[in-house]
């Protein structure tokens, strides 16, 4: 048999390009696959592709959702030209199966694959899917989600989870006696997380004994966010801000309670480690996934949802916190819950469905 080639085509965020990438490593790994990635300049597929050794091709997408109705027009003029790019790269490239991940650039080549009626496949790690999915749901051959919720939006869908770092899924207990809350709001940072810890840390760390806080603030806005804490007047020794965590799977490990966004890749880390979450979803995401996947986790007893506006309720946060981390037994339920979410398999189960649909 000829060798198996994959096209995948989509990215943007990490949510979608960091998966798969996941999937593109088992495809090489487990069938020995060429792997060509499609994405756009903008996109964080254009470093971290290249960085992990793949090929990427660049198209011309705009975008379509939370923009002004002139860049939606100018989106729409230039889809043509983005699909029949999408089709050259088809028709040079000749991939068995094209593998859409969502974001700019998987609509238009998913189109083309499906116009050259090459087997398509589309990958979705959130409750509610994307503009992008959307459209071509129906028509995919086949498609992998995260959350069951998401499959009716798609022709023989299949939850194979979000592929995961190995890492989370093999962490030890948290080994310190006293309750530890790890902060962190993406690799950005979330403003709304570093504006309003500090106003409340104090009366925190004084209800529940013990406690230590680390938060990861993010680059641009760790100055302000250190300042505010040491102003707090809270205990020095019991809190730690860093602008960005290297090593995310040790201290998950170490949390007892973490307070997060819930974009996909975040809520896979959280089942995958089996930790009781706060979520806190970022209002303006598109197509308010972000809620959506939050809800999910709540659904399955994982987590606790609060939402932005939630914040600006004097007490509202301290007291959730101060619930959660006076209650064991119920962060422990909550842990358990989260595992039954996790899917320690998805990339290989995603690599092993793409090479079943480019059989002829």
């Amino acid at each position: 048999m000829s060798q198996l080639r994959v096209l995948i085509a989509g990215g943007g965020t990490g949510g979608h390009i960091i998966p798969a990438l996941a999937v593109a490593r088992e495809l090489v790994a487990r069938h020995e696959a060429e792997i060509l990635f499609v994405g756009t300049a903008r996109g964080m597929e254009s470093r971290l592709v290249p960085e992990a050794g793949f090929k990427l091709k660049l198209v011309d997408v705009g975008q379509l959702k939370n923009v002004s109705w002139l860049t939606r027009l100018r989106t729409l003029l230039r889809l043509p030209f983005s699909v029949r790019t999408c089709n050259k790269l088809i028709r040079e490239f000749k991939p068995n199966v094209v593998f859409g991940v969502g974001g700019y650039a998987s609509g238009p080549a998913m189109a083309a694959a499906l116009r050259l009626r090459i087997p398509a496949m589309a990958f979705e790690p959130n409750a509610m899917p994307g503009l992008a999915n959307r459209l071509v749901g129906k028509r995919v051959q086949a498609a992998a989600v995260n959350f069951k919720s998401a499959a009716r939006w798609f022709r023989n869908a299949e939850v194979t989870g979000i592929p995961v770092r190995p890492e989370f899924f093999t962490l030890e207990a948290p080994t310190a006696p006293d309750p530890h809350m790890l902060i962190f709001g993406g690799s950005q940072g979330a403003r709304i997380f570093n504006l309003h810890l500090p106003k409340i840390l104090p009366e925190l760390l004084n209800a529940v004994p013990g406690l230590t806080v680390l938060h990861q603030s993010g680059a641009r806005h760790f100055e302000p966010t250190q300042a505010a804490y040491t102003a707090s007047g809270a205990d020095p020794e019991r809190w730690d801000v860093q602008a960005f965590i290297d090593d995310m799977p040790r201290h998950f490990a170490q949390a007892t309670l973490v307070m997060a966004r819930s974009g996909a890749s975040t809520v896979a880390e959280l089942a995958a480690a089996a930790k009781p979450a706060l979520l806190i979803p970022f209002a303006a995401a598109a197509d308010n996934h972000q809620r959506r996947n939050a809800e999910e986790m709540v659904k399955a007893g994982a987590a606790l949802l609060l939402t932005e506006t939630d914040l600006d309720v004097p007490g509202k946060l301290l007291a959730a916190l101060v619930s959660l981390l006076s209650n064991p037994e119920r962060l422990a339920a909550m842990a358990a819950a989260a595992r039954t979410q996790a899917h320690p398999d998805a990339a290989e189960r995603i690599s092993n469905r793409l090479a079943a649909l480019a059989q002829p």
